[in-house]
């Protein structure tokens, strides 16, 4: 069916409604990947300054313990009672392009090569309906923060339902799973990287194992001023990881929204060179087929008019002879 000048002027409203749609989301994205890049960055900091923790408790003389912060070290567990548990962080909402099926592919592609049975949680609905849709044993859903603040109470609900549980003697523990416990956790997410929008990566959280704390201890001191532990070294190292488990949650997740965001900032920029692509061929469309219009009404003026004076002629013959 031909296109009319009145359904292309409706067809140019519609794409000039929808541009403008896409400019106001394309808008809050910015504003968002801003707001999360600078939350980022902060943590970075504060990362660095809980790591510099640690280093000096595992450099003092702490008492040694069969388990670290209440978590025992992988080497004391059992074989088969082992179990990865993975925590995955997409999205709630749409328009991001392949922002969660890239996350997804790799998290299967990742705990595929780990030994031991896996259970997956999802933060994001659309993430965790792709890898329900691979076959990954889902254990569980959280719901993805719409701002920064909204951070801490997902990372608040992550700790208690899931990671850690608080002992009568303060200890941090895990929370079992049946008859399997989880020995070790990792956390799959978006990482925003310079000249792309992003790019997935994963992070061993936990054990915190004979490995990770020789790591940190081996940490140098950014000072010529070596501190010390003040008061009881245990509660001090306590205190440390839990906020080292922590700002990870809090960090991954938002590196996420930041990559998430930069996601949807790149797909409405192609929404908008595909509506203005759309715009300019409507416009070109519409004037051609009305250039076309005003044509044949032209030409059919002309022709209107050069029948009727044929007819006249036809009509008064003598009149022609007289003239000539």
């Amino acid at each position: 069916m031909s296109d009319t000048t009145a359904s292309l002027r409706r067809k140019i409203e519609g794409a000039r409604d929808l541009r403008a749609v896409v400019s106001t989301m394309k808008a809050l994205a910015a504003a968002s990947v801003g707001q999360y890049e600078k939350s980022v960055r902060a943590l970075d900091d504060y990362y660095r300054t809980v790591q510099l923790g640690l280093s000096v408790c595992f450099r003092s003389n702490v008492p040694a313990r069969s388990k670290v912060g209440g978590i025992k070290p992988m080497a004391t567990r059992k074989k088969d009672a082992d179990m990865t548990g993975a925590i995955v962080f997409g999205s709630d909402q749409g328009l991001v392009g392949q922002f969660n099926d890239v996350v997804a592919d790799y998290t299967v592609q990742t705990l595929a090569a780990l030994p031991g049975k896996k259970k997956v949680w999802a933060v994001g609905e659309r993430v965790h309906d792709r890898l329900a849709f691979t076959g990954v044993p889902l254990a569980g859903l959280f719901t993805v923060p719409l701002s920064v603040k909204a951070i801490t109470p997902l990372v608040g609900n992550v700790l208690l339902q899931l990671l850690v549980r608080e002992q009568v003697d303060g200890d941090v523990q895990w929370r079992k799973e049946g008859k399997n416990e989880v020995t070790q956790l990792y956390l799959f997410y978006n990482n925003s990287r310079a000249g792309a929008v992003y790019v997935p990566v994963h992070q061993r959280l936990l054990p915190l194992d004979a490995i990770w704390r020789r790591d940190l201890a081996n940490l140098s001191w950014p000072t010529k001023n070596l501190p010390e532990v003040m008061g009881s070294s245990p509660a001090t190292l306590q205190a440390l990881i839990r906020e080292y488990l922590f700002v990870s949650l809090f960090r991954a997740c938002a590196e996420s929204l930041a990559s998430e965001n930069a996601s949807r900032l790149a797909a409405m920029e192609r929404a908008e060179k595909n509506i203005d692509q759309l715009s300019a061929d409507l416009h070109q469309t519409f004037y051609r087929l009305r250039q076309s219009t005003i044509d044949e009404e032209l030409f059919d003026v002309i022709s209107g008019m050069e029948a009727l004076a044929g007819a006249e002629q036809a009509r008064h013959p003598a009149d022609r002879g007289m003239d000539d």
